[in-house]
């Protein structure tokens, strides 16, 4: 914050906002924040507003034409969201599409990391029996096998996932379509972890032999993949678990829903299901900081030079463009809900 307004900036931060991390209103003020008690003060004053999730419906009546809303959105498993920030007219550039010169999501990629971290503290503690799980520890103890973990996906969310998997001495399968992320993931981890390539079969087999599942696949802006279907889950052994990690996508299980971190499980036919949106909010001072590092650069960027100039200057940007002025400027989500596509470029020229 204090960046910002070191930029020439004005910042008003609604009151109580840093609860969760530690920071009090007094905090932001010395930082030379105005606190604000009515959201829909700032909504009416501010050219951008910056959140972490995607703005409540509340929120969405409140945008209006031209103003830049920076946060992540995940639409294409929200079309009411969708409608809402079209009618609004207003430019929507969602954290989760921006990228990378190396191809990367690197405002994607510091939640992942948490939330694949967290998907294995969340599953050993659902496998516990008074969680409704097979009663197993993770690691087991000499004389007893572990449990069978397996990952599917091996991008962000399943690297950091393998990382404490393999750590608390887990016996981890990991599955990816992609041969050079495999590689990658061999490379990295060597026989700690299995690698499979993936199929329908290899899915189906290892799913169903599974104590925990964690569900880490991902298709940059659109839904995800439903990977595990019900008849699968059907199969799998009582009290065993699936953390579904992409349930801010849609889910890769076709039993998963959303859940909160008050009430994070349930049951499907035996099988304890962890499906929290926003896991990363759960360990909210850890995530907070890991965001505002990559948010930051851009932040500035749009606040200096303004929205269209910012990205017209800067394509990786430019990929976060999802809503602008009542358009779709994301291939992906368009192609999701139905809508016609626009490409950025040309939103951008007026």
């Amino acid at each position: 914050m204090r960046e910002v307004i070191a930029h020439g900036h004005d910042v008003q931060v609604q009151a109580n906002a840093g609860e969760g991390i530690g920071a009090t209103d007094d905090d932001y003020r010395s930082a030379g924040a105005a606190i604000i008690d009515d959201p829909a003060h700032i909504f009416n004053k501010a050219d951008m507003i910056v959140k972490v999730k995607e703005p409540l419906e509340p929120e969405r009546k409140l945008l209006r034409e031209d103003q830049v809303l920076f946060t992540y959105l995940h639409l294409a498993p929200d079309p009411e969201q969708t409608s809402d920030l079209v009618e609004s007219g207003a430019v929507c550039i969602a954290y989760e599409t921006v990228t990378s010169p190396s191809g990367g999501l690197p405002l994607l990629a510091p939640m992942s990391k948490v939330a694949g971290r967290m998907a294995i503290q969340a599953g050993a503690h659902c496998l516990e029996h008074p969680h409704g799980g097979r009663g197993m520890l993770l690691g087991g103890v000499p004389g007893v096998d572990p449990a069978k973990v397996v990952i599917l996906g091996a991008g962000m969310v399943g690297t950091h996932a393998t990382h404490i998997a393999v750590g608390m001495g887990a016996d981890i399968w990991v599955i990816d379509r992609n041969p050079d992320v495999l590689e990658s993931h061999w490379q990295q981890f060597g026989r700690s972890t299995n690698s499979v390539f993936s199929t329908r079969d290899a899915v189906e087999y290892h799913v169903q032999e599974a104590d925990l599942v964690i569900g880490g696949v991902l298709i940059p802006g659109a839904a995800a993949p439903k990977l595990v279907t019900a008849d699968m889950v059907h199969g799998m052994k009582a009290g065993s678990v699936i953390v579904d990690v992409a349930i801010d996508q849609g889910g890769c299980c076709e039993t998963s829903k959303p859940t909160t971190h008050t009430e994070p499980t349930y049951v499907v036919d035996g099988v304890v299901h962890y499906c929290v949106a926003n896991m990363p909010g759960g360990v909210p001072r850890t995530s907070t900081y890991a965001l505002n590092n990559v948010t930051l650069p851009h932040v500035l960027k749009l606040a200096d030079v303004g929205y269209r100039q910012a990205l017209r200057d800067d394509p990786h940007l430019r990929n976060g463009l999802n809503v602008h002025g009542g358009n779709i400027t994301c291939q992906e989500v368009a192609s999701a809900l139905g809508y016609d596509f626009t490409d950025p470029v040309e939103v951008l020229k007026n």
